[in-house]
């Protein structure tokens, strides 16, 4: 499940720092890896280190967009706390993906929306509770952010 704790948090680890010293060139071959680059980035894995994007043309790991590189920490990383206030909203339905597939904590500092979400299942620390109605999920978070 995926885990929020919404405020600062001193353990939270900054994703695109991480992913810049940290991440294994496997994972790139991994099609949920490959999922998050295509959804986030709207780019393409093609093999070894490179990565086609339509803006930048064939680019490097490291020169994903931070909110990619947070997320392929979270899902590579789930014992790891992540600071995913790196990720814009476009990283909000498969950040709740990855809380499906694995147990993994977050940190926010702003108000996500998960509006592409069919059924939300989010745990907030906080509060110590699960949340599965968006507007409990607003009226929550805007207490903390």
């Amino acid at each position: 499940m995926l885990h929020i704790c919404f405020g600062e948090m001193e353990n939270a680890n900054y994703g695109p720092d991480w992913f810049k010293v940290n991440y294994d060139p496997k994972w790139l071959k991994d099609p949920f890896v490959q999922k998050i680059i295509k959804d986030v980035d709207k780019s393409e894995y093609v093999d070894g280190l490179i990565i086609n994007s339509p803006v930048l043309g064939p680019i490097p790991p490291e020169r994903l967009s931070g909110g990619a590189q947070t997320l392929i920490m979270i899902y590579e990383k789930p014992e790891l706390i992540f600071d995913a206030t790196s990720c814009g909203e476009n990283c909000a339905k498969i950040l709740h993906e990855i809380g499906m597939q694995k147990d993994v904590t977050i940190n926010l500092n702003y108000l996500m929306k998960f509006d592409d979400v069919e059924s939300l299942k989010v745990y907030i620390k906080n509060e110590e509770r699960v949340i599965t109605d968006m507007e409990d999920y607003i009226m929550t978070a805007v207490k903390y952010v």
